[in-house]
């Protein structure tokens, strides 16, 4: 039994994550989430009572998401030798980021990085983490005889990021010459 409430917590939080990417914060209600889970009036609210926490499990479910996806990624992508790798996985993330599930996921981590604002527990779930697509980057840079390497990495993935942010409003492209500039600035 305990899974099954697991495994409708985590379709609520998916549910939730989709409603959030297409309605904005204003349609994340309980109600638009059951309707897209498929699921009876009600459910949503019984597994989740406020809709505080309604965004702190969209939140944790988003964070999981990614987290996975970044670890995929970097298991799948031979050791960084030179720029042109480093780059190139930088291209591959952004183009998860702006393409599918990735862009649903993208406008519903920037949506809710808006309300962490205001909100420290959201703040506190959506921190950066560690994961071996960070390493990668940390590595990469620490072979080069960067001197600060935390906050080279921290400054160029908050980069692509922010490259990523503007491609979803402006509806345009991460471009790879943005990218070897953000490298060759961390290599500085």
């Amino acid at each position: 039994m305990a899974s099954t409430a697991s495994d409708r917590r985590t379709v609520l939080a998916d549910s939730a994550i989709g409603v959030l990417a297409e309605e904005g914060i204003r349609g994340l209600t309980h109600r638009a989430v059951d309707r897209r889970a498929g699921m009876p009036p009600g459910t949503t609210s019984a597994y989740f009572r406020t809709r505080a926490a309604l965004l702190t499990a969209l939140v944790t479910r988003l964070v999981r998401l990614d987290q996975a996806e970044l670890q995929a990624a970097a298991e799948g992508l031979p050791p960084l030798r030179g720029v042109e790798d480093l780059v190139g996985g930088m291209e591959l993330l952004a183009r998860q980021r702006l393409g599918g599930e990735g862009r649903r996921r993208s406008l519903a981590r920037y949506a809710c990085a808006v309300e962490s604002v205001r909100d420290p527990e959201l703040r506190e779930i959506l921190t950066p983490h560690d994961n071996a697509g960070r390493e990668a980057v940390r590595q990469f840079l620490a072979a080069r005889g960067v001197a600060d390497v935390e906050d080279r990495t921290h400054t160029l993935l908050t980069c692509l990021d922010g490259l990523v942010f503007d491609a979803l409003v402006s509806g345009g492209d991460v471009r790879r010459e943005a990218l070897e500039g953000l490298v060759a600035a961390a290599l500085r």
